[in-house]
């Protein structure tokens, strides 16, 4: 006697937030290597003064987390309990680069942190739909 397995809509987050981190892994990429051939330095100005940065750091530092998040995107399709875990690990560490980042780009930061929560709350409450297909 077979099961019959019935799919709920929910599995679309799921596969959104997979989605999500290949396009945040794509952009975190093209930005650390456009980081990496600028200049060597960023400033912005702050309520205490200019701030500078290393942008060959922060390059390495998207480079770095970008290929994380690739990886973490495409074994999320597949939904193993693993791949939901460092999806989370992941996205909760592109969300504390992007606020670090905040001074620097308060807008794209606060896009990115809300994607970001989105990874999460569509892995951690809707994760286990991935593994029924």
């Amino acid at each position: 006697m077979s099961e019959v397995q019935v799919r709920s809509g929910w599995v679309g987050w799921a596969l959104f937030a997979a989605v999500l981190l290949l396009i945040a892994a794509i952009l975190d990429v093209f930005y650390g290597i456009v980081a990496l051939f600028g200049p060597s330095t960023g400033y912005f100005v702050s309520s205490s003064g200019i701030q500078t940065f290393s942008l060959t750091a922060w390059g390495w530092w998207s480079i770095v987390l970008g290929l994380l998040m690739l990886i973490a995107g495409l074994s999320l399709m597949r939904g193993a309990l693993w791949a939901r875990i460092f999806a989370v690990f992941v996205a909760a560490l592109h969300a504390i680069g992007q606020l670090i980042a905040f001074p620097a780009q308060p807008w794209w930061s606060i896009a990115m942190v809300t994607i970001d929560l989105l990874i999460i709350y569509a892995v951690t409450v809707h994760g286990r739909e991935l593994r029924r297909d």
